[in-house]
């Protein structure tokens, strides 16, 4: 089985794209209106799991990004040698 880095790329990005959607998804259903943070319903430890998921993403997302980048390097070099 032979698996490229691009197709894992792509599919890291897939999944930071989903994990993303999903966090942002649980961020806006937070019970906050305008001028609520101080109230009763907001728990600021609701928001932290979320926003770290969203870095996390970022994270990965930023990973795969290079991974692209070094598989894009590396079959330039081969294609040069080639030539």
């Amino acid at each position: 089985m032979n698996i490229s880095p691009t197709a894992s790329a792509v599919n890291l990005i897939n999944v930071t794209q989903n994990k993303s959607a999903d966090a942002a998804q649980v961020i806006a259903k937070l019970p906050m209106q305008n001028n609520e943070v101080g109230s009763s319903e907001f728990n600021s430890g609701d928001i932290i799991k979320p926003v770290l998921s969203l870095k996390e993403a970022e994270l990965e997302t930023s990973a795969a990004v290079k991974l692209l980048q070094a598989d894009k390097e590396s079959i330039g070099s081969l294609l040069d040698i080639k030539a």
